[in-house]
């Protein structure tokens, strides 16, 4: 039967509203290694249907290969539990009744043998799943090697006429015991009552007491089958020492016991298990001779136990809450909710298999240990899944304890073939360690096709893009193989990177440089670099909050934990700018221990220094100062020029002792003495000349500190600024000659006629003179008119040249004022 022929008959009995689901049990002993429970699991799950198939070089005998879930092979195993049936409970009748057995018993015999040996070729041709990868194999090679090692042998001796061997063997009695062999068709039997147990369609009390009644009937039945073997083994001359023989009941005698009908002696035989089994002889037949008498020990001893069993199993239908009756409920619950909702094919499959999976993989659940201490469960998880996590590449490098801490909280998961564990887009709460099986990343385009990215084998992990970088899942995860994985949720695993920074930053950088991923994925690198430089941030953020709580401590476990002091936060501030600003002298003087930069400007330019000025920490600053801290003023003619006019006096004092340059000029060349003059502000300007401002400083229009006094200072603030310009002129004797070159070249615009008449006339621009008759003289000259008096715009009479700034308006007018 072909492959596809076996999916296209597997698909056409799905419609049905509910439909078959089984589950083997799981034994109790279970393997002591991980991976032989891995393994286990896969040769116990056998139930569902393939994601994929191998190509066989033999094309011929892969025609033929049978689908495990094919109905029509289904049909067949039903038919041979049959015959099973028949075969387990002939056996012992034909072994303890029959020396050779009659022609129409002979015939149903070889009929039997021929049915089986028609399963044993199915049987080399059915398809199978592999234990660890737990595709199914459809290569006729190894399905048949694998049956070979298997039970081929003891089915095919099952299978010979061992009737006829007996006869041609000259009725050897030992030949006779090889029947026995014909026994192991009863684990098709067994099998089929598992499969009972767990179709839902089918009530399990019902179920439970049919096999509980077959057990017990078929144990009497072999039992009275042996209690008459034992009696024909005797000499026919002494069977009066047997139970059967010395048998009397009433009138009636069982002395020739071979002569009576058939039927009478096995209801006799299976009288006599009966009543033993049950340990409820009357005396009316008993052990005779010594072999029967131990024969009737050993199967009451058995009988205890096969009592045990079935009172166990009776209390158990009547108090209920069995593994498996709580399965059966849980599957009723989902195909009602399934079929409520119309859930595709596809989904109802994945849904009932990882259902199945939980049940037969429940000894893997966190609930066996969860009445055992915290301490005992780390010990045991480290145990089992530290040698997965530390040969993940994602944590290459990192540390002992935090390798420690992820172990501890990892839970453990079985996945199907075909199941999806990550989709592309969505968001991700769960990273995932691979400890066995085979996974595959698939890109999907916008018009629906699918690209293979990479391969996820032992030892790998997903899902950190999407978590560590906060974005959407770039790409599908599916299963191929049946896995196992470890699984820990974000919130747990963001919590340990922010406790372990070091090892934090190590993952975020094996993440970079992993190379697992194509160059699809690399274009993730900006994301992932973008979000590395953002947990640097983070991390330069808590630094520097210690350092603003004065938590010194905190500080230096940070620090001690792998925090970089020498970070800075998104404004440029290294914790060496807080404590400044702050004053906190005992943490400013450790991170200078820790070699922090201390004259590193922030994003707006202000040093450590600068921030101890502006906060008024003058122990802070005279620190810092010491330690070589420069004031760094960016751009400092503004920053003093704004202290002037907002009339900070303090800062202004700080700053200039701390080597400010008194005559730093803004973007229009002013000085702080340009503003205090043009504001009139005395303190300000005697405290800037003190500090070395010049009074001869031009700005942007040749206008110096003294002219702006002079138009508009007082006359107190007139005397100070030309006391300073003599104290100047004696210690700079050379700005004299500027001094009078800059007076000399000032220039003004004289106009005719008085500013207040009707009509305006054209002026002139001219250098200003040493003299106000050189003025008036040469603005007659120019303007070729008469004038004796020159006046300013406001109609004043201008009487020393002096007093005239430069580029003012003026006016020549003739008579008085």
């Amino acid at each position: 039967m072909a492959p596809r022929a076996a999916e296209t008959a597997d698909g056409c009995c799905d419609s049905a509203a509910e439909m078959e689901f089984e589950a083997e049990e799981i034994d109790d002993v279970i393997e002591g290694s991980r991976g032989s429970r891995f393994a286990f699991l896969a040769r116990k799950f056998h139930a569902i249907g393939p994601l994929r198939r191998r190509r066989n070089s033999d094309e011929l005998l892969s025609r033929f290969v049978i689908h495990p879930d094919n109905k029509i092979y289904e049909f067949w195993t039903h038919f041979i539990v049959f015959w099973a049936v028949y075969s387990t409970f002939f056996t012992p009748l034909e072994f303890g009744f029959f020396r050779g057995l009659p022609r129409e018993l002979l015939l149903w015999d070889i009929i039997g043998q021929a049915v089986f040996l028609a399963d044993i070729v199915c049987l080399l041709l059915l398809a199978y799943r592999d234990p660890d990868t737990y595709r199914i194999v459809y290569s006729p090679t190894s399905i048949a090697l694998r049956y070979l090692r298997s039970g081929f042998i003891l089915d095919s001796l099952s299978c010979l006429p061992w009737d006829l061997i007996y006869k041609a063997c000259g009725r050897k009695e030992e030949v006779r015991y090889l029947l026995w062999i014909r026994l192991c068709r009863l684990r098709k039997v067994t099998g089929f009552f598992h499969k009972m147990e767990k179709d839902i369609r089918i009530n399990y009390l019902f179920t439970r007491i049919v096999k509980l009644i077959v057990v017990e009937l078929y144990c009497t039945h072999t039992a009275a089958c042996i209690f008459y073997y034992l009696a024909t083994t005797i000499p026919q001359s002494e069977e009066h020492y047997t139970w059967i023989g010395s048998l009397k009941l009433g009138e009636y005698s069982f002395q020739n016991f071979r002569e009576i009908d058939f039927w009478r002696r096995y209801l006799t035989s299976l009288y006599f298990a009966i009543v033993t089994m049950a340990t409820v002889g009357y005396g009316d037949i008993h052990a005779v001779n010594i072999r029967e008498m131990v024969f009737i020990m050993i199967f009451i001893s058995f009988d205890m136990i096969l009592g045990a069993y079935l009172i166990g199993n009776m209390t158990a239908l009547i108090v209920k809450g069995s593994k498996t009756e709580r399965f059966r409920d849980k599957m009723k619950d989902l195909i009602k909710y399934m079929n409520r909702n119309k859930l595709e094919k596809d989904i109802r499959e994945q849904i009932k298999g990882h259902v199945r999976l939980q049940y037969e993989s429940s000894y893997t659940e966190a609930a066996v240990l969860e009445d055992i201490p915290v301490s005992i469960r780390a010990k045991i998880s480290e145990g089992l899944y530290k040698p997965y996590v530390e040969n993940i590449p994602l944590f290459k490098g990192c540390s002992s304890e935090f390798i420690h801490q992820i172990v501890i909280r990892l839970q453990e998961e079985f996945f199907l073939p075909g199941e999806l564990i990550l989709e592309q887009g969505n968001a991700v709460n769960q990273l995932y360690f691979v400890c066995h099986g085979v996974l595959e990343g698939v890109g999907i385009g916008e018009d629906g096709t699918e690209e293979t990215i990479s391969q996820f084998e032992r030892n790998s992990s997903f899902g950190e893009i999407a978590i560590l970088c906060n974005i959407p899942q770039p790409f599908t995860v599916r299963v191929c193989e049946l896995c196992r994985l470890l699984r820990l949720d974000k919130q747990s695993f963001t919590n340990i990177l922010e406790i372990y920074f070091v090892d934090a930053r190590v993952v975020l950088s094996n993440l970079l440089e992993g190379g697992e991923y194509n160059s699809k994925i690399k274009q993730l690198e900006s994301d992932i670099i973008l979000h590395i430089g953002r947990q640097e941030a983070e991390l330069s953020l808590k630094v520097n909050s210690a350092a603003s709580h004065g938590d010194l401590n905190y500080l230096k476990s940070l620090i001690r934990a792998g925090a970089d002091p020498k970070k800075t936060d998104y404004d440029g501030r290294s914790p060496l700018h807080i404590a400044a600003s702050k004053g906190y002298r005992d943490i400013a003087l450790y991170l200078i221990q820790e070699d922090v930069d201390i004259n590193a400007p922030d994003k707006y330019g202000n040093t450590p220094l600068l921030e101890a000025i502006k906060c008024k920490h003058d122990l802070m600053a005279s620190i810092l100062f010491n330690k070589g801290a420069k004031l760094g003023l960016g751009e400092p003619g503004i920053q003093l020029c704004s202290a002037v006019s907002r009339g900070d006096t303090s800062f202004l004092k700080r700053v200039l002792s701390y080597g400010a340059d008194p005559n730093s000029k803004d973007y229009d060349h002013r000085t702080p003495l340009h503003i205090a003059a043009c504001e009139g502000l005395y303190l300000i300007a005697e405290l800037l000349l003190e500090a070395g401002a010049s009074v001869f400083s031009l700005d942007r229009w040749d206008t110096t500190p003294l002219d702006e006094v002079k138009k508009k200072g007082s006359l107190s603030l007139i005397k100070l600024f030309e006391n300073a310009k003599s104290e100047e002129l004696l210690k700079f004797p050379e700005r004299y000659h500027e001094v009078t070159e800059e007076t000399r070249r000032r220039k003004c615009t004289v106009f005719p006629l008085h500013p207040g008449g009707d009509e305006r006339k054209e002026g002139i621009v001219m250098w200003i003179p040493g003299t106000m008759e050189e003025l008036i003289s040469s603005a007659e000259e120019q303007l070729k008119c008469s004038g004796t008096h020159i006046v300013s715009e406001e109609g004043g009479k201008i009487l020393d040249v002096n007093l005239i700034s430069d580029g003012q308006h003026l006016y020549l007018t003739a008579g008085s004022i």
